[in-house]
């Protein structure tokens, strides 16, 4: 009777352990190719990954909306998630939710600043940059420099769904006085645009026409208070001379 339970008890024993194991191990799985899981699995996996980093934290719904993206569109795999959970919650850049851009270490001092514009609302990604240039494209909306993104005191601005990386212009660090400091401006569809300009710069000149339309000052562009305006087809980057 008494070899009759250690066999049975060992037995049960022996069906528990998978089980068990599995209970311990509850970190997440996740193949390092994340597109070959369905939406609802690779956000199962990026949260689980995110509680277990966190100490059983909920991922914020922007930073979930900007690693789905991620990997959807440009392909990042579990690993390059994994690095940069631990990057944002340390501390050391990162997701910066309520700017709506992802960073890198030390904003003011990085190579590429990431700005998006979700649900089409404009937001503001600090930079501490005078000025700054589009390096990657990453929504299907078109970005353009004076339309829906632009740069100003330190920081980067999107609207309209444009979603991009940028990196530093030619201004410099630092908040204003760079004679590199230009902005692009187009009159899309010949209808009248303005295009925020930081007045502590002087008063625009135009340094090129990028258009077929000619851009006459007067006629189809003009500065007034802290914007430019452009209309008729004129598109032209203005700056300080």
């Amino acid at each position: 009777m008494k070899r009759c339970l250690v066999v049975c008890l060992t037995v049960l024993l022996a069906c528990a352990a998978p089980a068990l194991q599995a209970q311990v191990n509850t970190r997440a799985y996740a193949p390092e190719n994340l597109r070959t899981l369905s939406v609802n699995d690779q956000q199962r996996v990026i949260s689980q990954e995110y509680a277990e980093q966190s100490g059983g934290r909920r991922i914020p719904d922007d930073q979930m909306r900007f690693y789905l993206d991620q990997v959807n569109r440009s392909n990042w795999g579990f690993s390059r998630i994994k690095q940069d959970i631990a990057t944002s919650l340390r501390g050391n850049g990162g997701w910066n939710g309520g700017g709506g851009g992802w960073t890198g270490t030390n904003p003011g001092h990085t190579s590429v600043i990431r700005c998006e514009s979700n649900d089409n609302r404009q937001r503001s990604c600090p930079t501490g940059w005078s000025s700054a240039r589009l390096s990657r494209q990453l929504s299907n909306t078109r970005c353009v420099e004076g339309s829906n993104w632009g740069s100003r005191n330190g920081s980067v601005w999107v609207s309209g769904g444009c979603r991009a990386e940028f990196v530093q212009g030619r201004g410099g660090w630092g908040g204003g006085g760079g004679s590199n400091y230009s902005v692009t401006c187009s009159s899309t569809g010949n209808r009248t645009q303005t295009c925020a300009w930081d007045g502590r710069q002087g008063r625009p000149v135009l340094i090129e026409q990028l258009s077929g339309s000619p851009c006459v000052q007067g006629r189809s562009w003009g500065y007034r208070g802290s914007s430019i305006w452009v209309s008729n087809g004129c598109r032209a980057r203005f700056g300080v001379r």
